[in-house]
C-alpha cells in the first residue's frame, strides 16, 4: 500500500475513484455523479498541475491502482484562512476493514498541519454514518452541531454533522 499525493499523471484514475464513490455513496457527498460527468479529466488534470500546498488530494494506491483518497482545501478568505475543509474520504468498497481510511486521514492532518496559517481542519460526516464518525473522533475530531437535512436527493433528506480538529491556539 502506497500513500501519496495524486499527481497529474492520475487524475483518470482520482477521476474513476471518484465516480465510484459518488455512485457507491451517494449520502456521504455533495456532489452527484451527474455534476462529476460535467467535469472533464483534462480539468482534474489541470487542478492537481497547480499543486498548491493548502490544496491538495492524498490517495491510496495497491499496484499502481487507486483504491482511496482524502480531499483537503484551505479556505481563501483572509479571516478564514486558518480553516482548511477534509472533503471526499473514500476507500473502495473492496479495500475496506484495513486501516486504508485512517491512513489516509492521518498523512491529510499530518500535511495539513505542516501549512503554517492553519489552526483547524473541519469536515461533515451523515449521521447516519457511525464507522466514518468513530474513524474520525479516533483522529481527535470532535462535533459542534448538527445540519438538519445536510443533504437532500430526491425528497429524501439526512442530517449532517460537523466535526473539527483544532490544532493551533
Amino acid at each position: 500500500m502506497e500513500i501519496r499525493l495524486f499527481t497529474e499523471q492520475d487524475a483518470q484514475a482520482l477521476w474513476d475513484l471518484r465516480m465510484l464513490a459518488l455512485q457507491t455513496d451517494p449520502w456521504s457527498f455533495v456532489d452527484s455523479p451527474e455534476e462529476l460527468r460535467a467535469i472533464s479529466v483534462e480539468e482534474f488534470a489541470a487542478r492537481l498541475r497547480a499543486d498548491h500546498a493548502e490544496n491538495f488530494i492524498v490517495g491510496a494506491f495497491e499496484q499502481q491502482t487507486a483504491v482511496g483518497m482524502v480531499g483537503c482545501y484551505q479556505e481563501v478568505p483572509l479571516k478564514r484562512r486558518h480553516k482548511a475543509w477534509i472533503w471526499g474520504v473514500f476507500v473502495n468498497p473492496s479495500a475496506r476493514g484495513r486501516g486504508i481510511a485512517k491512513s489516509l486521514m492521518q498523512a491529510a492532518i499530518k500535511r495539513a498541519k505542516s501549512i503554517p496559517e492553519l489552526e483547524m481542519l473541519l469536515l461533515t460526516v451523515g449521521v447516519g454514518q457511525p464507522a466514518p464518525r468513530k474513524l474520525y473522533e479516533s483522529l481527535g475530531f470532535r462535533s459542534f452541531g448538527i445540519e438538519p437535512r445536510g443533504l437532500k436527493i430526491g425528497n429524501e433528506s439526512h442530517d449532517e454533522e460537523n466535526m473539527v480538529l483544532e490544532f493551533r491556539n
